[in-house]
């Protein structure tokens, strides 16, 4: 809007109510030299708008990178099976709980085993009578034996006896420790300090021997999993630097340790790899969560692969969209303006408030984009180089 048109709205009003009464030419100028002083600031940011500084792009030289989403998950985890089979009579823990090693976790319908504990047990006591009478009948033969009142043979059948008297004892005694172990599947017990991550039974359901009752994992270590697709092993296997992108951490992590599978799956033609992360980086971390693995080649390699490149912070993200703010003319006589062109960015490189982003379609080399989006956007922005 003009000056002029500001003057119209705001002074002529307020001319005609001062001299409503009074029309003296002195009055009526001293009104309009006060309006025009009030508004010629109005008028100036009319005509101009914030100065957004713009880069150009070019084509820059990177070292190739491979960007993937894994997990994160506990180096030690188990799943822990029922290995006899009845109801689930207790279950004593739910998922989030910390236990100790040997400390019990669920229970199963052990009546059977129970009776199997006690048959045992008779056995034992059955055998150990036997033999104590075939050891007291051999030690009688023995000594009459000597003084010559019974045969060779007689001596000979209750050495036997004793031996087998012996033999019926520590079979015995093996079935007693079968009925105790069998007595021990009844009770689930963690094996080791940690937490319980989540529970696949419920107390009444039946327990099968194999079936999968709760999971527990030790917070002590853990790892990223990510599962690299196989047309990118080669991308990630030749990397010379490979960083973790924790949940809710700013900056990038080296692995303490890497593993890669030797095989892809043959179904989702990925190849999984392990990285044992630092005690000191995951604190605070649990396991289930997103986080991202990035693989980064030498610079020399990529130095005939050529990317454009934005700063992160120019990006404009509204939920599937990403754009950046691009020079654009107005028409002759106009100034430059901003439109938000649709980009399809790639990977990150560096960390923080240096970070560039990979543009892989929607720019062009020679392009200018805005580096402050925020200020791209209001009305009348115009480019700072201008």
């Amino acid at each position: 809007m003009r000056a002029a048109d500001l003057f119209a709205v705001f002074a002529l009003p307020l001319e005609r109510a001062s001299t409503r009464r009074s029309r003296p030419g002195r009055v009526r100028a001293a009104w309009r030299l006060i309006v025009a002083a009030a508004l010629l600031p109005l008028a100036a940011l009319a005509q101009t708008g914030p100065r957004v500084p713009v880069i150009t792009l070019g084509a820059q030289a990177v070292a190739p990178t491979a960007v993937f989403d894994g997990t994160l998950q506990a180096v030690q985890q188990s799943v822990l099976s029922a290995q006899a089979s009845g109801r689930i009579t207790a279950l004593h823990v739910k998922a989030g709980d910390r236990v100790k090693a040997g400390q019990l976790l669920a229970v199963i319908d052990d009546r059977a085993t129970q009776a199997g504990v006690a048959q045992a047990s008779a056995g034992v006591a059955q055998a150990d009578a036997q033999l104590a009478n075939a050891q007291a009948a051999y030690q009688r033969t023995r000594d009459l034996r000597a003084q010559g009142f019974v045969a060779q043979a007689a001596l000979d059948a209750a050495q036997a006896q004793y031996r087998a008297a012996q033999a019926g004892a520590a079979a015995a005694r093996a079935g007693q420790t079968q009925a105790s172990v069998a007595q021990g599947f009844t009770r689930v017990t963690a094996p080791y300090d940690g937490w319980v991550l989540s529970t696949q039974a419920e107390a009444g359901q039946l327990a099968l021997p194999g079936a999968p009752l709760l999971t527990v994992y030790a917070p002590q270590s853990l790892r990223a999993v990510v599962y690299v697709p196989a047309s990118q092993q080669a991308v990630a296997a030749q990397a010379q630097t490979v960083e973790v992108l924790l949940p809710g951490a700013e900056r990038w992590v080296a692995p303490a340790a890497k593993t890669a599978m030797p095989a892809a799956d043959p179904v989702s033609q990925t190849v999984e790899w392990r990285l044992d992360l630092a005690q000191a980086d995951v604190h605070g971390q649990v396991p289930g969560r997103q986080l991202q693995v990035r693989f980064v080649g030498s610079a020399a390699a990529g130095a005939q692969a050529a990317r454009l490149m934005v700063p992160a912070s120019a990006l404009v993200r509204r939920g599937e969209l990403t754009a950046v703010y691009v020079v654009a003319g107005r028409g002759e006589g106009q100034p430059d303006g901003f439109v938000l062109r649709a980009v399809r960015v790639g990977a990150t490189h560096a960390a923080g408030q240096g970070a560039t982003v990979e543009v892989l379609a929607g720019l062009q080399a020679g392009d200018r984009v805005a580096t402050d989006p925020v200020r791209a956007g209001l009305n009348g922005a115009q480019p700072a180089d201008r």
